[in-house]
């Protein structure tokens, strides 16, 4: 066995050099794709009666939304949505929430939908779109309470604005703790847990991404100066943020707090895993905190 590794040590050498090269070159690819925009036309809803709006955002982006029960009297919340998606996936939320008496705000991040960006950075540049929206809302219903219910990217660029949003509550659906936990997650979820320790070959690649580091994108600390009410939901068999994470989120946040688990749920659209529960939860909490 020695002499055949003695003989054909070239060849072993220069396969293995091959191999890192094709890894490399795989995660640059990876890492493209991830950041690489989501845009797209999108189609008015047919469930729901909407303005459509617009506003700058400090990202550089014109946001494009769409304003619901404007008429309303109660207070204002403002959806936020996921990664790759857009505001066509809040529009039943949007309409629970007309009913009960609030007016809503849905829109496109930047680079998602309507709302036309180079890159997409995990909530960096989306929380100044988070705040672009809060200031248009407060603008539209300057006497109103405002609350925020982001999902994934959508709670988590909700937490990474700076200043804190100037909001009185706030819904956190299945927020990643760091980015770092987050790409290992994903990537375990993928290849299996050995490959975590790829994760440094993707967050490496941050910086010349999307235009910040793995300590611009931590919303398990921002929670800890968050003061605000917060209620952060949680599926018990998520994979793409395990529910030990959102636990300790919550443990890390600032009072006042509400934790709440989805008993089954994985990292999925929670009103459509249970109607009834999510809307008597979020309810619950809007009606306790926009007043």
């Amino acid at each position: 066995m020695m002499s055949f590794f003695q003989e054909n040590w070239k060849l072993l050498g220069g396969l293995l050099v091959a191999v890192l090269v094709l890894g490399l070159m795989a995660t640059w690819l990876v890492g493209g794709y991830i950041c690489s925009p989501w845009n797209r036309s999108v189609k008015l809803p047919d469930s729901l009666a909407v303005e459509k709006v617009n506003f700058p955002s400090g990202s550089g982006s014109t946001i494009h939304g769409w304003l619901a029960g404007s008429n309303a009297s109660r207070a204002v919340v403002i959806l936020q949505h996921g990664i790759r998606e857009d505001k066509t996936s809040l529009v039943e939320r949007a309409r629970f929430l007309v009913a009960a008496g609030y007016a809503v705000l849905l829109y496109d991040f930047q680079a998602h939908g309507e709302s036309i960006g180079s890159k997409m950075t995990f909530g960096y540049l989306e929380s100044r779109d988070a705040r672009a929206a809060v200031e248009f809302a407060g603008s539209r219903f300057p006497s109103k309470p405002i609350g925020v219910i982001g999902l994934s990217l959508g709670a988590a660029a909700a937490v990474l604005a700076q200043p804190a949003l100037e909001v009185q509550a706030l819904v956190l659906e299945m927020m990643y703790p760091n980015v770092v936990d987050a790409t290992k997650d994903r990537i375990e979820m993928r290849l299996g847990p050995l490959a975590r320790w790829l994760s440094p070959l993707l967050t490496a690649q941050l910086r010349i991404r999307a235009g910040c580091g793995v300590d611009d994108l931590c919303p398990l600390v921002c929670v800890e100066e968050i003061v605000v009410p917060k209620l952060i939901l949680a599926g018990t068999e998520d994979q793409h943020t395990k529910i030990k994470e959102s636990e300790q989120i919550y443990e890390r946040a600032a009072e006042p707090k509400e934790f709440v688990r989805f008993e089954g749920a994985r990292h999925e659209d929670l009103l459509a895993f249970a109607p009834e529960h999510y809307k008597r939860v979020i309810l619950n909490f809007l009606n306790t905190y926009l007043k």
